[in-house]
């Protein structure tokens, strides 16, 4: 009996010693996959943050980013107004370079560009993220996003690969604010350039003067939203940012020779008195000139103003007659129908280009030059 006993103890320490080093490399293997996922999971989060350009570092860690006129000092570890350039350990990363939260094939016209290759297709991507907090923003489900919320990472060379499958012309930084993924829009559209298809950006034109200039370079159309012209009040009031900053950013693109339009959302009751539209067109005239075009679209409940009121169409045929008769050449309505404020015009009166909304309908020019010889300006090659 106790003979017994000792071969079944002998076979118990055996069986002890033998399981526990099955399991002892069980427990080292699981280890070695979850350090291998966290090593996967560090790289892949490596990839997501991109050192941002255009800041300056302080003491402390602290950081200063002079993308935008708000000039934000940054905390280690904060972020910025914008909510996607973080401060991590003294040094600025953009937090959605890559993170898509919004990607389409949209008429060049939605964006709209009237003057800018009409008629083509742009491929039109989003960040998200914007540097101002505009009460009636119609896009809020994009800018307002988080960047936890936004698609995986999209490498610039396959936003390309996809834009020149689609057929499309050009790429557009669109939907939300482009400013505020700068680096990536910076790196998409070197390679666009190379691969023969346009840049066009849509703006709230609210970024500094050298980090525009630079981005300018890789750009050929920008188009503008100028969003009021009373005074400072309006832009405070409705977007948290100043409209000087704008009003440099739009000057200094015509400077460029890029292609620009600018579009003015107009609001009842915040920005509609004719004696701004007056002021907003003489500018116009006077600092960038008579030839661009000026787009007045209508206003619609939206984000935080759903109380406010849609603007009467007739408030916006109203602003494009007074901009005419002010002397500017090409005034469109948006947002309402109203064919006549829709279509581009030759010196004779007769049509050059015929739209229905977002659509080119007839083009009746040769690359943009009218049969009676009028030469409609914009980019049509």
């Amino acid at each position: 009996m106790i003979k017994k006993k000792l071969i079944f103890l002998i076979f118990i320490i055996l069986l002890f010693n033998l399981t526990s080093g099955f399991f002892i490399k069980i427990k080292n293997s699981y280890s070695q996959t979850q350090k291998n996922e966290s090593d996967k999971k560090d790289k892949s989060n490596n990839k997501l943050l991109k050192e941002a350009m255009f800041y300056k570092k302080l003491d402390k860690k602290r950081v200063q980013c002079n993308l935008c006129p708000r000039r934000c000092v940054i905390e280690d570890g904060q972020v910025g107004f914008c909510r996607v350039r973080q401060n991590i350990e003294g040094t600025l990363y953009s937090l959605n370079y890559g993170r898509i939260a919004a990607m389409n094939v949209d008429p060049i016209e939605k964006k709209p560009f009237f003057h800018f290759l009409p008629g083509t297709k742009s491929f039109s991507i989003a960040c998200a993220g914007c540097n101002l907090r505009c009460k009636y923003c119609q896009n809020w489900e994009i800018s307002q996003r988080g960047v936890a919320e936004t698609d995986p990472y999209i490498e610039p060379e396959k936003v390309v690969e996809l834009a020149l499958k689609s057929g499309s012309k050009s790429i557009a930084y669109t939907y939300s604010e482009p400013i505020v993924f700068y680096e990536y829009l910076i790196d998409t559209a070197k390679l666009a350039k190379e691969k023969g298809l346009k840049n066009v950006v849509v703006t709230a034109g609210y970024i500094n003067k050298e980090p525009l200039e630079y981005m300018l370079k890789y750009i050929d159309g920008v188009k503008v939203d100028l969003k009021g012209f009373s005074n400072e009040n309006f832009y405070l009031k409705y977007t948290s940012g100043k409209i000087q900053p704008v009003l440099e950013t739009i000057k200094t693109i015509k400077k460029s020779g890029r292609w620009l339009e600018i579009v003015n959302l107009i609001i009842p009751q915040a920005n509609d008195d004719e004696k701004d539209i007056k002021a907003l067109c003489k500018w116009i005239k006077e600092n960038i000139g008579d030839d661009v075009p000026l787009h007045f679209t209508r206003f619609y409940p939206n984000y935080q103003m759903q109380n406010t009121p849609p603007t009467p169409q007739t408030t916006i045929i109203n602003a494009r007659k007074i901009a005419l008769d002010m002397g500017l050449k090409y005034v469109y309505t948006g947002n309402i129908y109203f064919p006549e404020g829709e279509a581009t015009y030759c010196n004779d009166g007769s049509i050059a280009f015929e739209r229905r909304g977002f659509l080119l309908v007839k083009n009746n020019t040769q690359k943009g030059i009218c049969k009676d010889g009028t030469k409609i300006k914009g980019v049509f090659e």
